[in-house]
């Protein structure tokens, strides 16, 4: 049985917790295959709201294995706190799989993600100060600690101490911060160990066997596709690889298993932290569009930045990940516009540009070139079917989908779990 991925289309929080959790039951393996607890996804079941920030969003579906594969970065702090928070609330976290081979995030990774983003001033990136680029900066840098290495105590040991030996420098001579013990962080890690142990296993081998027994995996991607760290706005990325190529990298599953890649797409476009972000709104609109869509960061609490739907970026998207479908979030935020602008191509230097330019400066320079779309003012949270939208709301949909490059196979109108359009089945 073939493999899904699904990831951000845009700048991450799209939606992809709604999307996983609308595919949950039908699938056995849910795997995130990079970044951190930088990222955030809220799924709402019933009347009960759910942030997740590390965890898969298929551990909320009973029958389903959540998996955190290999290249994610692990909090075990964080990761222990939000299993016991989904405990406390009856949820059964018991299947979840880690790989071994998951790199660990320390108080050293976090305490050097905040000085340096401090340090850069103006320059900031924007990070969540979690400590995930530094721990990603380790595992390039071949000095990382992994989450194997918790179950050894003479290699952990080692390897904080070596880690310590150059980070402290840097700590106490440029930052002027306090040295950090080595010992401390070891007896802190080694008390993880066997709280996390029963969960520990090689998950490619378990993935692998299980798309060889006919298992439908579906590989969950955090952040977006303008995140990542090589086909996003760099520098204003992520530390790892969100995009489609990464699934496979990231799970050990490889590429000729994967047969449909699906892209999150909110009906407009919305941005948290630094960078570029040509259809940004600075006026009543961008605040309606935050206050209406809750535009507030479920691991950070900041406000996301918000602007209109930018057609370049999602082809662009389709582009780079090979996207087969679209899931279209949130399309209930713009009821009760009159009309709708829609971001079709960028003017830089007085020259019009339908693709994303590669140039950093050229990107940072463009300016929307708007098409604009008939509003409605209909209630549409209740609709089962496309046929049910009103007429300029469907208009709407038809329109991102050609301005896309792929067909849009699901319609996010209500934030619940059944408020959800469906035209094709992802499976």
């Amino acid at each position: 049985m073939p493999a899904l991925v699904l990831l951000g289309a845009q700048w991450g929080d799209e939606g992809k917790g709604k999307a996983t959790d609308l595919l949950g039951g039908s699938v056995d393996y849910v795997v995130r295959y990079q970044g951190g607890n930088n990222a955030g996804h809220t799924v709402v079941v019933g009347d009960q709201k759910y942030a997740l920030h590390l965890l898969p969003s298929g551990i909320l579906s009973p029958g389903c294995t959540p998996v955190i594969g290999n290249g994610v970065v692990v909090d075990p702090a964080v990761l222990l706190s939000e299993l016991s928070g989904l405990q406390a609330r009856g949820v059964d976290t018991s299947k979840l799989l880690i790989s071994g081979n998951a790199h660990l995030i320390t108080p050293y990774h976090q305490t050097l993600d905040k000085v340096t983003e401090r340090f850069l001033g103006k320059r900031k990136i924007g990070t969540t100060g979690r400590g995930i680029g530094p721990a990603y900066a380790d595992k390039i840098n071949r000095v990382g600690i992994r989450v194997q290495d918790l179950f050894d105590e003479s290699i952990l040991r080692q390897k904080v101490e070596a880690a310590l030996n150059d980070k402290n420098q840097i700590l106490v001579k440029i930052f002027n911060r306090r040295a950090i013990s080595a010992e401390k962080v070891v007896e802190e890690y080694l008390g993880y160990a066997e709280q996390i142990r029963d969960y520990v296993t090689d998950t490619t081998l378990v993935l692998n066997q299980a798309l060889d027994d006919d298992k439908v995996v579906l590989l969950e991607g955090g952040q977006g596709t303008l995140l990542d760290v090589d086909h996003g706005t760099y520098p204003f990325v992520t530390s790892s690889n969100p995009t489609a190529g990464g699934a496979c990298t990231g799970s050990g599953i490889g590429p000729t298993r994967i047969s449909r890649s699906i892209g999150i797409l909110k009906a407009y476009t919305t941005r948290v932290g630094a960078g570029p972000f040509p259809t940004e709104l600075f006026d009543e609109d961008g605040e309606k569009l935050r206050a209406i869509g809750g535009e507030r960061g479920v691991t950070t609490g900041r406000d996301r930045r918000c602007g209109w739907f930018d057609a370049v970026i999602a082809r662009y998207a389709t582009r780079v990940n090979g996207l087969t479908d679209f899931f279209l979030t949130k399309l209930d935020v713009l009821t009760g516009w009159e009309e709708i602008p829609v971001c079709v191509a960028y003017e830089i230097d007085g020259q019009r540009v339908e693709e994303l330019p590669y140039s950093q400066s050229d990107f940072h320079h463009a300016k929307p070139v708007y098409e604009t779309l008939p509003g409605w003012s209909e209630d549409i949270s209740k609709a089962k079917s496309f046929d049910e939208l009103p007429k300029n709301a469907r208009a709407y949909v038809k329109a991102l989908e050609e301005m896309s490059g792929a067909p849009i196979s699901a319609i996010g109108v209500g934030p619940g779990r059944d408020e959800t359009i469906e035209i094709n089945s992802f499976l």
